[in-house]
């Protein structure tokens, strides 16, 4: 546990300060994450797969709308429906954050080799709960654009 903790932080501290000199931290970042993986997300699907309370979510996404980095629009068949998509600036920021978190995936993945890195997989699916692993399998059926790290 202390070494998943650990590494948790360390792994996200880069992002973590970039987010933090734009007054943003990690759940404004797993939001565009997850929208700047599967566009046209639209708030219940971002609800389900971040599992957290429609008055949170409410709260980040208004200031990740407000600072143009996320852009809503109307469902095309459901008029109730709104639909997330990246700003460009989103893009940017999202990218920007992802690569250097990309870049650190692969360099451990590189320096622990692929049976270590089959074994981490097995063992992170395994962490997961049913639900989750329901999840994280239909959000990767849907053709997400970006490999995972």
């Amino acid at each position: 546990m202390d070494l998943l903790l650990f590494a948790h932080r360390s792994h996200l501290r880069h992002s973590d300060e970039e987010l933090a000199a734009l007054g943003l931290g990690r759940a404004h970042h797993r939001c565009l994450y997850f929208v700047g993986r599967q566009p046209d997300l639209s708030v219940s699907e971002l609800l389900s797969l971040l599992g957290v309370t429609k008055q949170s979510l409410g709260r980040v996404l208004s200031l990740l709308v407000e600072r143009d980095l996320i852009r809503q629009k109307t469902g095309d068949k459901d008029r109730r429906q709104r639909l997330l998509s990246l700003s460009p600036a989103g893009e940017l920021l999202e990218h920007k954050l992802f690569a250097g978190l990309h870049e650190n995936m692969s360099r451990a993945y590189a320096a622990s080799g692929e049976e270590a890195v089959h074994g981490y997989w097995t063992m992170m699916q395994n962490l997961m709960s049913d639900e989750a692993q329901r999840q994280f399998a239909a959000f990767h059926a849907i053709g997400a654009p970006r490999n995972p790290c």
